[in-house]
């Protein structure tokens, strides 16, 4: 997994929540079993026409966020089923970031995104971004004033900073750090396993270690 940089983007805002896995990436692309060729299919129900032309309204067809890199909705997003074909159509088209807010307090809070969307999400690269509910408005409305609006991802210093006219706004996150360790290294489950690849070695010529054949 290439390690995770510091970047400027622009801001795709879809203001949808609860924004399910076969939204993402419906059931009828699951058939591949390679894991790339998805970034056509993200949004396909919302993105295309009936007759299969792209729909002139929808945000991820229009020229300003062409090139968008940092995706901003709102809560429980990813929730559905544990497909991972979803991460993998948002990263292939080229979104590094997602941003969501959290909805509700104590025992009635729902989470920005869903736990097995989250988890995937690390396994291949994806930064999941949680910011309270104000702080994700406060970006729509960025967003609805400037349609090229970009932002800045520290992942380091754990920032957003917004760049709305000749002013910036800076959002602090919080995230996991064996996560943020992860993401800065651009290891992956083998890449962090083999960093103990010393002490596994030492293990194995200390131990009779007897595999049981197939």
């Amino acid at each position: 997994m290439k390690a995770f940089e510091n970047f400027r983007g622009v801001i795709l805002p879809l203001d949808r929540a609860n924004v399910d896995t076969d939204a993402i990436i419906p059931k009828q692309y699951l058939k591949s079993i390679k894991r790339t060729g998805f970034e056509d299919a993200l949004f396909s129900d919302w993105r295309y026409l009936p007759d299969g032309k792209p729909d002139p309204t929808f945000a991820l067809n229009r020229e300003e966020y062409q090139n968008a890199t940092v995706l901003l909705t709102r809560n429980n997003f990813g929730c559905g089923s544990s497909r991972e074909h979803a991460v993998w159509a948002i990263v292939q088209y080229g979104f590094r970031v997602v941003i969501a807010p959290w909805a509700g307090e104590g025992a009635h809070r729902t989470p920005a995104f869903a736990d097995i969307f989250r988890n995937n999400s690390v396994k291949n690269g994806l930064l999941t971004i949680e910011l309270s509910p104000k702080d994700v408005d406060r970006i729509f409305s960025f967003v609805g004033k400037d349609p090229s609006l970009e932002a800045t991802v520290h992942l380091a210093d754990q920032t957003v900073t917004v760049h709305a006219g000749n002013q910036d706004h800076s959002f602090r996150f919080d995230v996991d750090p064996s996560v943020k360790e992860r993401f800065l290294q651009g290891l992956d489950d083998i890449g962090i396993t083999l960093k103990e690849e010393a002490a596994i070695g030492t293990f194995e010529r200390t131990h009779d270690v007897q595999f049981p054949h197939s």
